[in-house]
């Protein structure tokens, strides 16, 4: 049974356990606000054919890293000193979890920036950047609304962002067709054309990422787990 009317998370005696919970909280969402940048700027690099720009994105990934092993040790230490029951175990072991989907959204910046470099080593490929562009805008703001739902404790926006995932995907299928059936028309460009198709699917992938933390948002509030069951289940979870 839920018990999300009393989510005032860091409300507790010790002062030190709320600094805890405060820290790992604000961590968790730099490392969300670096990986969002990161696939900003990776994306950036390929459309405007800058190497530079995609070099420092991936060895950027190095940060990401770093942080992450904080994330996790901190998330350690609450458990083993504190003890959380409840809600507060319930937000330590999301931020465990959604802090590995980070670390994947800026394993897939780096992909996104090695691709970028080659590109503008070998020459732009001849289709799909403005593509990449609409679907890189589409699960940057879906992580950010995932982020968001996180500081705020809201499980609504989980809900509209478990909906923009199929929306996602639909858009990736519609966009590697697109590519697919050029290839199929003019060969000349297959190795430029599959780099941009293995950078729609990282973006695809960012898309998924952005999902699985909201749905561990919903988790975090209403403590009941909604992967791998339907948006309207979710939607009921969340209603009740």
């Amino acid at each position: 049974m839920s018990d999300k009317k009393d989510m005032n998370y860091g409300n507790h005696i010790s002062a030190s356990f709320n600094e805890d919970l405060a820290e790992l909280k604000a961590d968790f969402l730099k490392m969300g606000g670096m990986v969002e940048s990161q696939i900003e700027a990776a994306v950036t690099a390929l459309v405007t054919d800058d190497g530079r720009l995609g070099e420092q994105v991936r060895d950027g990934d190095k940060q990401v890293d770093r942080l992450e092993m904080l994330i996790d040790e901190e998330a350690t230490n609450i458990i083993a000193r504190r003890q959380p029951a409840a809600r507060d175990l319930r937000l330590v072991i999301a931020v465990i979890k959604m802090v590995a989907d980070l670390e994947r959204v800026g394993d897939e910046a780096k992909k996104i920036a090695k691709l970028a470099i080659t590109l503008a080593e070998e020459g732009k490929a001849p289709r799909g950047y403005v593509e990449v562009q609409h679907i890189s805008n589409h699960v940057r703001g879906m992580l950010r609304d995932a982020l968001d739902a996180f500081a705020r404790l809201d499980p609504e926006p989980a809900i509209a962002i478990m909906k923009e995932d199929k929306r996602v995907d639909e858009e990736y299928k519609a966009a590697a067709r697109s590519l697919l059936t050029f290839m199929m028309e003019d060969p000349r460009n297959i190795s430029k054309c599959m780099s941009v198709m293995w950078i729609l699917r990282a973006l695809e992938r960012v898309g998924d990422h952005a999902c699985n933390i909201a749905e561990n948002v919903i988790y975090m509030v209403e403590g009941e787990d909604v992967r791998h069951s339907s948006t309207k289940w979710a939607e009921q979870v969340v209603g009740n």
